[in-house]
């Protein structure tokens, strides 16, 4: 659908009258005036004209109406697919609405049947596509607004997207998806809460509640009767373990194991007094024994180990002389190595501080060397510099402009062709010399060539060398266009501009300056080669250079015999020193058995001392030997005796720990019996109440129930888990479904979009809202901005590119809609104002856009077809 007329009478600010805006075409229409022109006036009867019954007066269509009342009547021209019809609707008295077909000149439709026409062109009224386009003013669709009108632009939005990609799913992404998922999150908010919980007071609760009661019950009574089969088991045992106990011959046996037990009790007790007293006699004569054996024992070891120790105290008094002749000879060494280590020291600091002397001379003498030479290319090097200077104030007078030649080329070549296109038509005249001929002709006072012809205007004269003058009249005259003024005004303009007289003066200048550009760069070569580091450097060299030359520079030795003395020196002190090493060794080994041989010396003296007060003066050792061996020899015959005593007893042992043992065992084997009848007896009592008083209560049958409504509750509960499963697994998969349906809506309007974003932005991207499909992120040199917090300029930008996307997915789904925007670029700067003109006109090559708008002087800059207001009165 496109328009191309509208009119109004009586509507608003138009009381008693109307006005027309004729000639609507396709691409971008505008309609600029100032406030309170009636601009915002023809947006919203347009408005009226396609979204309001004209049988109703809602609050839109009273605002249509002027203070002093009357009818308002709107009327379009709109062009679609079937031809051109004329829509006129008039409201309050006389309400009417028709459709006029403007070929024809025939009513097509009016009143109900006119709504259902015009209805059929917006395609769902203020929720369809004509609602989504056109703009009115200070409303871009990204501010918040009510949740109504945000609801209706999203279904708008929803049903194109979806019907541009073509039913991607007849379930995806429409209402359809939206009662689906809402009837199934309502089936689980009856069962569970939002974290999948049981919800209190619904029936899995209650199912729940139930099981865990039943599954209690069951326990209890499972329980109950585990309890009772026990206790009849019970009974049986304890009844045949009481008439066990309690058998005659089982009582006698008991006791007669008593008696017996306490008869070799007694016996074993006697005999163990008796060997008892034996051993104690035994070990007293065991311990005599031991005694004398000891005693001879540390008499025979003293006695051998004085030989020993004589002999080697001997050899410890020995060892020590030596050692004291050795200490003494390492002194005398260790003497001499030092002082042969301090000669050659002196001897080596007289022949290093002589040699540093001779490299400081030698240093001197290279510093002065490279002296002159750093000088000498520092002289060089401000030549180079100097040069450098004087060719790039040389080169700064020669140079030319880059296209000055090619300009001067170019207006040369047009003088010319403009004078031969201006002598084309104009009369020629030609001479042919003779070749003997003596004379020549001039033309004009210039020497006229042979075999040229000569053109010229108005009058001619010729000069015959030798005849005289002739003169020619011709009627042409030069065409006087100024063109060929101009040009030869601009080059003599450009000649003295660039400084020269001539185009070939121009071109040698040209080739002077290119040569005194490459002695330039040969110069910053030469200049480069010299002083890598600069000029500055070479200065610094100098300076280092003149420092260090300051010292001596005569030599009083030869170097290379002095560095010889000094490496002979150096050799000398190092055997010195290895060997006062060596001889420090000594001394310390020296020294240390010195100190050694006096330790072992004193040791095994007082040992000796210690041995000799045990085995006492030589004289009386052999009668001190034989007394000792005597008294082992009477020890060891009383203790035999003893042992040949206690044998007997020993070999006929009683075990009396066993035979105690034995008769504990039998009392309590006696008590144990006595006991457990007491127990068995009261165990019998307690299991026959407890079994009389569960078969009263017959707990078995009521086991058995419980455990069939245990089952059925169980599997309620599973059936609800499983729907509650399913319910939300089905949520999940129509959330994600949904989500992947959106990005594939959206992907068409981001085509549509890109292109005209670059028209304004440089490197951004938006993303959309997948429930609102509205921008909602702007991403700008790596960062991220939510459009809310965007500039009110820039909102209404992104606003009016999203509709153009918008729009042309309608025309591509074969629903063209015009755009009208209703000053609805109040925010924009200059700069990007244009760039949405350049957006808009992009988008209107197949596409009706029409502005409103109060900025003339912006807007003028929008080109397209200029509307106006133009007054009118219905027939």
């Amino acid at each position: 659908m496109k328009l191309t007329a509208l009119r109004l009478h009586n509507v608003k600010r138009f009381a008693g009258r109307g006005i027309s805006v004729e000639g609507i075409t396709d691409g971008v229409n505008v309609l600029s005036a100032a406030n309170e022109h009636g601009k915002s006036t023809c947006f919203e009867a347009l408005h009226a004209l396609f979204f309001q019954p004209h049988s109703g007066t809602p609050k839109n269509v009273q605002m249509l109406r002027p203070y002093s009342g009357g009818n308002p009547i709107v009327e379009a021209d709109i062009t679609i697919d079937a031809g051109r019809y004329r829509l006129t609707k008039q409201f309050y008295g006389g309400r009417r609405a028709s459709v006029t077909d403007l070929g024809s000149g025939r009513l097509v439709a009016q009143a109900d049947e006119a709504e259902a026409f015009i209805g059929d062109l917006i395609s769902g009224g203020t929720s369809g596509p004509a609602g989504l386009l056109w703009v009115r003013q200070g409303v871009t669709g990204i501010e918040n607004r009510s949740k109504s009108e945000e609801e209706n632009d999203k279904r708008v939005r929803e049903s194109l997207l979806s019907s541009v990609q073509g039913e991607v799913e007849a379930l995806t992404g429409g209402r359809r998806m939206s009662a689906v998922l809402e009837a199934c999150e309502e089936e689980l908010n009856r069962l569970v809460t939002a974290t999948l919980r049981p919800k209190t007071g619904g029936r899995f609760a209650a199912a729940l509640e139930e099981r865990d009661r039943l599954q209690e019950e069951e326990a209890r009574l499972a329980k109950e009767v585990e309890m009772l089969h026990g206790a009849l088991d019970r009974r049986r045992s304890v009844q045949a373990r009481l008439n066990e106990l309690e058998n005659p011959d089982e009582e006698a046996g008991r006791k007669a194991a008593i008696a017996n037990a306490e008869a070799v009790l007694e016996a074993a007790k006697l005999h163990e007094r008796e060997l008892k007293a034996l051993d104690a006699e035994a070990a007293l004569a065991a311990s005599r024994r031991e005694e004398a054996q000891q005693a001879y024992e540390r008499f025979q070891a003293a006695l051998n180990r004085s030989g020993e120790l004589a002999r080697r105290f001997a050899l410890a008094e020995n060892e020590l002389s030596s050692a004291a002749e050795r200490r003494t000879a390492s002194l005398v060494e260790s003497e001499a190595a030092t002082a042969e280590v301090q000669a050659a020291e002196e001897d080596e600091r007289v022949n290093r501080e002589l040699l540093a002397r001779l490299e400081a001379a030698l240093r001197s003498r290279h510093a002065a060397e490279r002296l002159a030479e750093v000088r000498l290319r520092l002289e060089q090097a401000e030549a180079a510099r100097q040069q450098i200077e004087d060719g790039e104030a040389a080169h700064a007078l020669l140079a030319i402009p880059a296209d000055g030649i090619e300009r001067l080329e170019a207006l040369d070549l047009k003088i010319v062709g403009l004078r031969a296109a201006a002598e084309v038509d104009l009369p020629t005249l030609r001479i042919d010399y003779l070749k003997d001929a003596s004379g020549s002709v001039s033309m004009d006072y210039q020497p006229l060539p042979g075999g040229e012809d000569k053109s010229f205007a108005g009058m001619a004269r010729l000069d015959i060398a030798g005849v005289g003058t002739l003169t020619i009249h011709s009627s042409r005259q030069v065409e006087q266009d100024g063109a060929l003024e101009t040009a030869q005004s601009a080059r003599q303009t450009l000649l003295a501009k660039l400084g020269v007289d001539s185009l070939l003066a121009a071109r040698q200048r040209d080739i002077a300056a290119r040569s005194k550009h490459e002695e330039l760069v040969r110069a910053r070569q030469r200049l480069a080669d010299l002083a890598p580091k600069g000029i500055d450097a070479l200065h610094l060299d100098a300076a280092r250079f003149a420092e260090l030359s300051q010292g001596p520079i005569e030599l009083d030795a030869d170097p290379e015999e002095v560095r010889a003395r000094l490496a002979d020196a150096t050799r000398r002190i190092e055997l010195a020193r290895n060997r006062a090493r060596e001889a420090s060794v000594m001394r310390a080994e020296a020294g240390e058995a010195i100190l050694r041989a006096q330790t072992e010396h004193a040791r095994l003296g007082q040992e000796l001392e210690a041995i000799e007060a045990i085995i006492g003066p030589e004289a009386g050792r052999n009668a001190v030997q034989q007394d000792l061996a005597v008294k082992l020899s009477s020890a060891k015959e009383q203790f035999d005796a003893v042992e040949l005593r206690a044998g007997p007893l020993r070999r006929t042992a009683r075990d009396l720990a066993g035979a105690e043992a034995a008769l504990a065992r039998a009392r309590s084997v006696a008590d144990a019996a006595g006991r457990e009848i007491a127990r068995l007896r009261e165990e019998l009592a307690d299991l026959g109440g407890q079994i009389r008083t569960r078969s009263d209560s017959a707990v078995e049958e009521n086991w058995l129930e419980s455990r069939d409504l245990l089952a059925a509750a169980r599997e309620q509960v599973k059936r609800f888990e499983t729907e509650v499963g399913v319910l939300d697994r089905l949520r999940k998969a129509l959330t994600a479904t949904r989500a992947a349906a959106r990005d594939l809506y959206l992907k068409p309007v981001m085509n549509e979009l890109a292109p005209l974003l670059g028209l304004l932005f440089d490197d951004i991207s938006i993303t959309f809202d997948g429930d609102t499909l509205l921008p909602q992120i702007v991403r700008r040199n790596g960062q991220d901005e939510d459009v809310d917090r965007l500039s009110g300029g820039m909102r209404e930008q992104l606003s009016v590119l999203t509709r153009l996307a918008f729009a042309r997915l309608l025309a591509r789904d074969g629903r063209p809609a015009p755009v009208i925007l209703d000053d609805a670029l109040v925010y924009s700067d200059d700069d990007r104002i244009e760039r949405m003109f350049d957006a808009l006109h992009r988008q209107s090559r197949d596409q009706q856009i029409l502005v409103f708008s109060c900025r003339q002087r912006a807007f003028a800059k929008l080109g397209g077809n200029v509307l106006t207001m133009q007054p009118w009165q219905p027939d």
